[in-house]
Order: C-alpha cells, then structure tokens, then sequence
C-alpha cells in the first residue's frame, strides 16, 4: 500500500505545513502585542527641524508608547517658518488624553541619539483640533550646543592666562612691598628710621 518513501513525504509535508502555521501565529501575536490590530488615528505635527526622527519611531505620552510616526516628509509650503511635517499614528484610546493641545516634540531616548515623540498633557484642559497640524517644538541641536561649549572653553582658557597673569603681578607686587616692609622694620628696631632711603 504506501512504502516507506511515501510515509516519509508525508510526514515532511506535515511537518512543513505545521511550521508554516506555527510562523504565521508567532507573526499575529508579534502584532497584537505591538497593536497592529488596534484602531488608530492620525496627527499632523510640523517642526523646522526633525533631527533624524525616522518612519516607525515611537511616540510616548507622559513616557507610555501610544503609537508610531507614519511618515516624515517636507512641506509644500511652510507654516509658521516649519517646513518638515511629522504624521503620527496613535491608538484610538488615548485619543481623549491627547486632545487637550498636549506639546508636542522631539527628544533623543538614549546615548545614541534614537529619537521619539513626546507628548506631554498640559496643565488646562483646553480641547484642541486635532484634525489641523500642531506646531511641534523642534529637538535639542547637538552640534549648536558643541559650539557653544567650545566658544565657552576658549574664553575660559582665556580668563584662565589673564589670572594667572594677575597672580604673577600680584605675586611680584607681594615679595616687594615684603621687602619695603622688612626694611622698614629694621631701621624701626635700629632707630634710624630717617636714614630708610
């Protein structure tokens, strides 16, 4: 009836189909757990200046992951002097949190720079129009802040030799009037403090 070629093509085909199944339910769990499933809305934000946010990063709110940017493109034409606009993709239940013109910016989550959305809910309980972009705040610049740090090390070296230079005079100004002063004191002990010069 079936040899034993055939009982083995089977079990291969079997076993191939059960790994194939077992791949697709780690892929719809992967999904669920990162919210693939869950309904979602989108937000425009505008900044001058991304600093490398990226499609896929992660937008928290009050430190919570709510979403992920959907895209990072230019604008057509700037508005309010930003140019580049940031669409979010945020899970519908934490829409009630964001509506109440929570700011919006762009901050760097560890040493190596991977940028996020934060969303911080403000003290007022304003509603905003999500529907329109939200002027976001631009992320900290780096290398303007380097620049800084050096223009400040070059003066403090500077300030740095003018002390020292100060110190010297001081002390050669000290071992001076040192010298005057013993003088002094000497022809004070000796009585002739008319004969000094």
């Amino acid at each position: 009836m079936y040899n034993k070629e055939n009982i083995k093509k089977i079990y291969a085909g079997m076993f191939f189909i059960a790994g194939v199944i077992l791949i697709f339910i780690i892929v719809f769990m992967i999904g669920l757990e990162k919210g693939a499933t869950q309904p979602k809305f989108q937000i425009t934000v505008i900044f001058r200046n991304v600093g490398g946010l990226s499609t896929g990063a992660s937008v928290r709110l009050s430190g919570v992951s709510v979403g992920t940017v959907y895209s990072v493109d230019f604008l057509d034409q700037k508005i309010q002097n930003r140019g580049v606009k940031v669409v979010l993709s945020i899970f519908k239940k934490y829409k009630k949190q964001i509506e109440n013109c929570s700011i919006f910016s762009i901050k760097a989550v560890n040493i190596l720079g991977e940028k996020v959305v934060d969303i911080e809910p403000p003290g007022d309980v304003k509603v905003c129009d999500l529907s329109k972009p939200i002027i976001g705040f631009d992320p900290l610049d780096v290398q303007n802040l380097a620049e800084s740090f050096e223009d400040t090390a070059v003066s403090l070296t500077h300030m740095t030799k003018e002390i020292n230079s100060l110190i010297g005079e001081f002390k050669y100004f000290s071992r001076t009037s040192k010298r005057v002063l013993d003088r002094i004191e000497d022809k004070l002990i000796e009585g002739n403090l008319i004969n000094l010069f």
